[in-house]
């Protein structure tokens, strides 16, 4: 049987991030992805114009249905906009007793906002401890800390066991934000660094989607049964490939998507 991993997250009609990405990137693994809609965004490479929330019991229903029939082997969390939502998420994946990959989604590569200001503390005390491994940004970790951005590895390991200390199991702090010629992610558990990640720092505006790409690529390889560390390295990797052949793909007007398919079809 295919290994099958569920995104639970919301759409983007530019098809560049959110379910979309997560479905492709799982794809391009070789990994069955099944797929949970929080909100139906109206979004674009430039901007989100609308987002809709799905109502609580039908995504309830959606994560009944998935986890009823499907053998998921891991679950990845990303877009879920309202303290609301995210409760009916934490409380419909309760019995779910494999590996959690969390995306704190909470600005869109245009800048638009995908979560509500309120939703913070909430998923702070209600998702963070359910995770098996956080993937924030850098403004998305400082955010859930209540602190100012990482500028330095030292800074951007202390925020990776303060955001531990919350109750997650692991966290990859990414450091697409950060400066320098070289990015830094760096894997961190409670005991230290499990693991860091380099790779060139590219440049390129067509960098929509990568942190949903990168968490649902984790999920995939923790639902094919990778470790944690090779999970985040195999797809580390994939991402990094998928980067660089974004500007080939030439897609929309602003923040184009990265090249899901690049192991497929070069572009």
């Amino acid at each position: 049987m295919a290994p099958i991993a569920l995104t639970i997250a919301g759409s983007d009609s530019g098809g560049g991030a959110g379910i979309q990405a997560d479905l492709k990137a799982m794809s391009a693994l070789g990994v069955y992805g099944a797929s949970v809609i929080t909100a139906v965004t109206a979004q674009n490479t430039r901007a989100v114009t609308a987002v809709h929330g799905i109502p609580l019991d039908v995504i309830a229903a959606q994560i009944e249905a998935v986890l009823t029939d499907l053998d998921v082997g891991a679950i990845k969390i990303g877009m879920l906009a309202t303290p609301q939502i995210i409760q009916c998420v934490a409380d419909s994946i309760a019995d779910f007793d494999g590996p959690v990959v969390l995306d704190p989604v909470m600005i869109a590569k245009s800048g638009d906002a995908l979560l509500a200001e309120e939703a913070v503390q909430t998923l702070r005390d209600v998702l963070l401890p359910r995770a098996t491994v956080l993937t924030p940004n850098l403004p998305e970790a400082a955010c859930l800390l209540g602190s100012e951005s990482a500028d330095s590895l030292e800074q951007m390991i202390a925020q990776g066991q303060d955001l531990c200390a919350l109750g997650v199991g692991a966290v990859l702090m990414k450091g697409g934000h950060g400066k320098g010629d070289i990015c830094h992610d760096i894997l961190i558990s409670h005991s230290g660094v499990i693991a860091q990640f380099q790779a060139p720092r590219r440049q390129t505006r067509n960098t929509h989607g990568t942190g949903c790409t990168l968490s649902s690529s984790i999920a995939a390889g923790l639902a094919k049964g990778l470790s944690l560390p090779r999970a985040v390295a195999q797809a580390h990797d994939y991402l990094q490939g998928a980067i660089a052949q974004a500007d080939a793909l030439n897609i929309g007007q602003g923040h184009g998507p990265v090249h899901h398919f690049h192991q497929v079809w070069p572009a």
